[in-house]
């Protein structure tokens, strides 16, 4: 549906249903499929057909949700996964093997850092992280030759900064390595980083994708636009004994990547996407270009009441004037999505008597939410990261993340006048 305008496609790409079939794409709660003959299943699992196995590996609606937000982004494949964690653990281990190497934006969400940081360790991949206003020449001093790829996020979580894609994904192919991008926060709606030359593109469904608290699960965009036969990801171009010899780049050509991360790390670990919550996700995407319309008028007119309050001590919001990722958010956002980020005069303690006297907006440990919801990183999600890491990474003790939602803005910001006057 490459004619038709995004807001189309959040409705009407994805499921084409024929003659006779249901309008609204059904929910295919099945494990299994049933065959004819077992040649089609032998060429199933061979890789020489296209077509749905075991549900573990695809199913029908997990199909109409993937080619769905592929469409939305601009690749060429998605694969769609139980979580975001999920998708970038798949993503990643399709171009590493232990020994290899990548580095990252140092202001990414605390459960990925973690996992990049620690649990990526014990399987032998080691990151090095960078400061987001690192220079060219700091970050390529990060690089070495075993470094695959580099990691970063569209908007940062909880963070809010917005990324100069142009000069990462020069930066990233200048030394012959694919940038990933989480585009979780600004979704395929606000930015399509595929445009501006990210290679890989990640979500957390969980958040503005789904956008109703309902569903867990992640997805992979591949732009097909990266060379992996440079020698450095053999991964893609050697051949897998596995499926009897074949190369995934000779074999597949632009889909080499998303292919290998379905057909081995899909089938091998299993993370994958419930029919029921692809169904709800499907469902979500269709309010998409509404919602984040909606999130963004709000989020920016709480930035600017923020700003002008006596107790707020900073705010940041992409589209506020103030914010240093003003200029960036202009050239790229169509809009700020619906995070912002402030901080209460005084520290910690008056940061909690904030979120505790919240009446309407609610303590969630959730972003992206049509609702609005608060929460303190540094306690919460980024806990776990030292206190060094927090300050590096930007996270202040009276950090306040808003994940403002859609309800009317006259109440929201009643709401968040009368905590902090309980302050």
């Amino acid at each position: 549906m490459k004619e038709y305008s995004i807001e189309t496609k959040c409705l009407q790409s994805g499921f084409k249903p024929e003659n006779g079939n249901p309008r609204i794409l059904p929910i295919y709660q099945s494990t299994t499929f049933k065959f004819d003959s077992s040649d089609h299943v032998a060429a199933l699992f061979d890789l020489k057909e296209s077509g749905h196995m075991y549900t573990r590996i695809s199913n029908p609606g997990l199909e109409a949700f993937e080619s769905k937000i592929n469409d939305l982004e601009g690749g060429v494949g998605a694969l769609a996964t139980s979580s975001g964690q999920s998708a970038t653990l798949v993503a990643i281990l399709t171009i590493c093997n232990s020994g290899d190497h990548l580095i990252a934006t140092n202001n990414i969400y605390g459960g990925t850092f973690t996992l990049l940081s620690a649990t990526l360790a014990k399987m032998g991949i080691s990151v090095s992280f960078f400061a987001k206003d690192a220079t060219d020449e700091e970050i390529e001093s990060l690089i070495k030759e075993n470094t695959k790829l580099i990691f970063t996020e569209s908007i940062s979580n909880p963070g809010v900064d917005v990324l100069d894609f142009e000069r990462f994904a020069n930066l990233a192919h200048k030394n012959n390595i694919p940038l990933f991008v989480d585009n979780t926060l600004a979704t395929p709606y606000l930015v399509n980083p595929i445009k501006y030359g990210a290679d890989i593109v990640i979500h957390s469904a969980t958040k503005y994708i789904d956008g109703h608290a309902t569903s867990v699960g992640g997805v992979v965009v591949d732009s097909g636009k990266f060379n992996w036969n440079t020698g450095k990801f053999p991964h893609l171009t050697d051949k897998d004994p596995n499926y009897h010899g074949l190369s995934y780049t000779e074999d597949f050509g632009e889909l080499a990547f998303i292919v290998k991360a379905r057909v081995v790390f899909m089938r091998d670990l299993g993370v994958c996407l419930s029919p029921f919550n692809a169904f709800l996700m499907n469902l979500g995407v269709e309010t998409l270009h509404l919602r984040m319309e909606r999130h963004s008028e709000n989020a920016l007119a709480v930035a600017e009441f923020l700003e002008n309050h006596p107790k707020i001590e900073w705010v940041k919001y992409p589209f506020l004037k103030s914010s240093n990722s003003y200029e960036l958010a202009k050239k790229y956002l169509k809009a700020g999505s619906g995070v912002v980020t402030f901080g209460i005069k005084g520290g910690s303690d008056e940061g909690k008597s904030f979120i505790d006297n919240l009446r309407l907006a609610a303590l969630v440990v959730h972003v992206g939410d049509i609702r609005t919801s608060a929460l303190h990183p540094a306690s919460m999600t980024h806990r776990q990261l030292s206190e060094e890491d927090q300050i590096a990474a930007g996270i202040s003790s009276n950090l306040i993340r808003l994940s403002v939602g859609i309800e009317n803005i006259d109440d929201i910001i009643k709401d968040l006048e009368q905590a902090l006057e309980a302050i």
